[in-house]
């Protein structure tokens, strides 16, 4: 499957999939939290060290998904419809609120022993954790022009930025939203990717049943 570089859609599309699988406006508690020990200059620093690493992870994933596929011999349809049950159940932790107060009780423990949380487990598996990098290689699998490798990376550069925007301005959501708009969002975010999810598994069905 190819597409035009002036299709937008596809991109924004691709966007949408990563926020509505991270949720960065719900993970702003999970960082404030894990950041918590440290001074603003620390916080900066983290903030920074986790998204390069994130761009650096999907961006590997995307480059590489599908020779990583290949050599294990694993087809892309089964990976989608791996991909879409692992999206699912992520989304049903996140309509029923449980995936929050679990990442924040495992990641207050781990914060309280690790000094860089930059990395893990903030980079991951929270933010490209097995649902973003399931998705990225579907979608590198899907559109696998280098035009559309190229938009699909920016992309990922632009959720990147978007995630340190949010980050930088942690205390400022965390006032203004509190726990119950956090929680209002992250529920919206659930329904989202749920949907996608769905989608995941269809085409994957589809695809086989067609060869």
């Amino acid at each position: 499957m190819n597409i035009e570089m002036s299709d937008f859609s596809t991109y924004i599309k691709f966007f949408i999939s990563l926020c509505a699988l991270v949720n960065p406006i719900g993970m702003i508690p999970i960082f404030t939290s894990i950041t918590s020990h440290q001074n603003r200059t620390e916080r900066n620093n983290t903030n920074f060290i986790a998204n390069l690493s994130v761009v650096i992870i999907l961006c590997t994933s995307l480059f590489l998904g599908n020779y990583i596929l290949e050599l294990f011999g694993i087809s892309i349809n089964s990976f989608r419809i791996a991909g879409g049950i692992l999206i699912i159940m992520i989304a049903l932790s996140m309509l029923n609120g449980k995936l929050m107060s679990d990442m924040r009780q495992k990641n207050q423990i781990k914060s309280s022993i690790s000094k860089n949380i930059a990395v893990v487990p903030l980079a991951m598996p929270l933010i490209a954790g097995p649902g973003a990098i399931s998705s990225t290689i579907v979608w590198s699998t899907n559109y696998s022009g280098i035009g559309n490798i190229l938009g699909c990376t920016i992309v990922i550069i632009l959720f990147s930025i978007l995630c340190w925007l949010l980050f930088k301005a942690a205390p400022f959501f965390v006032f203004l939203l509190g726990n119950t708009g956090i929680n209002i969002i992250t529920r919206i975010m659930g329904l989202l990717l749920m949907s996608l999810g769905i989608e995941f598994i269809i085409t994957g069905i589809k695809t086989w049943l067609s060869i």
